[in-house]
């Protein structure tokens, strides 16, 4: 499904990513975390077309798309939810969709609005109230709601717990367990570790800018009870 291999990008001169390689199969949950400076949101705007690739490559569905521009990624089934979130503000909930539903028309049509509504009541219930006036939750639902909407195979989320009240981020976490059974692949970069580990079926843990360690199908127990890998990888003891 999307295959990366030896991936190298940085800022300039600065070179962040030393040759990352990751493979996530259909309707895998993956988790990539590491402490911070590990290198995972560069990771992830290199993913997006955010940042130039300066070695290796990125394959989706055996596709190229190492130097396809951000604006074309989600022709090829790749969607990402910055932290940030990346909302228009200033639009409505349902004109912020609107807009993915547009760019997703090209691809199998597997989110309609009403499946969106189905899986985010919150947004149904807000479809007519600017962005800017939403909870830091509500925004987070929408910027997921609107990447389910380019219609991708798979979906990248960077910290989506961040900030959010519990209830939030389990209503999230729940969507998530749904999304697996139809199949989505799914990235999942978390800082937190519970979240993580309960997420995932499995991850990449990063350190300066590379895969330093992965934890296996079934292995979250074993990685978790390893003090020494947890306080070497994470920085938590």
């Amino acid at each position: 499904m999307l295959n990366v291999k030896g991936l190298c990008a940085g800022y300039g001169a600065l070179k962040i990513l030393k040759g990352i390689d990751i493979d996530i199969g259909p309707g895998d949950i993956v988790g990539l975390v590491g402490a911070n400076g590990a290198g995972k949101t560069t990771l992830v705007r290199t993913l997006a077309g955010l940042l130039p690739v300066q070695g290796g490559e990125i394959r989706l569905g055996g596709k190229d798309i190492t130097r396809i521009p951000p604006q074309r990624r989600g022709a090829f089934g790749l969607a990402v939810v910055l932290e940030n979130r990346n909302l228009f503000g200033e639009l409505t909930v349902r004109e912020n969709l609107a807009l993915a539903e547009r760019n997703g028309r090209g691809r199998r049509q597997v989110f309609s609005l009403a499946r969106i509504i189905d899986l985010f009541p919150a947004v149904g219930e807000k479809l007519n109230v600017r962005c800017d006036l939403l909870s830091g939750g509500q925004q987070q639902q929408v910027a997921i709601a609107r990447a389910l909407l380019l219609q991708p195979d798979v979906v990248v989320m960077d910290e989506p717990s961040t900030g959010l009240a519990p209830k939030v981020v389990k209503d999230i976490l729940d969507v998530l367990s749904r999304l697996r059974v139809d199949g989505m692949s799914i990235i999942l970069v978390e800082q937190n570790i519970a979240i993580a580990s309960s997420a995932t079926s499995r991850a990449y843990v990063m350190a300066t800018g590379r895969v330093a360690h992965e934890i296996p199908e079934g292995g979250w127990a074993g990685f978790m009870a390893d003090e020494k890998l947890v306080s070497a990888y994470l920085g938590q003891h």
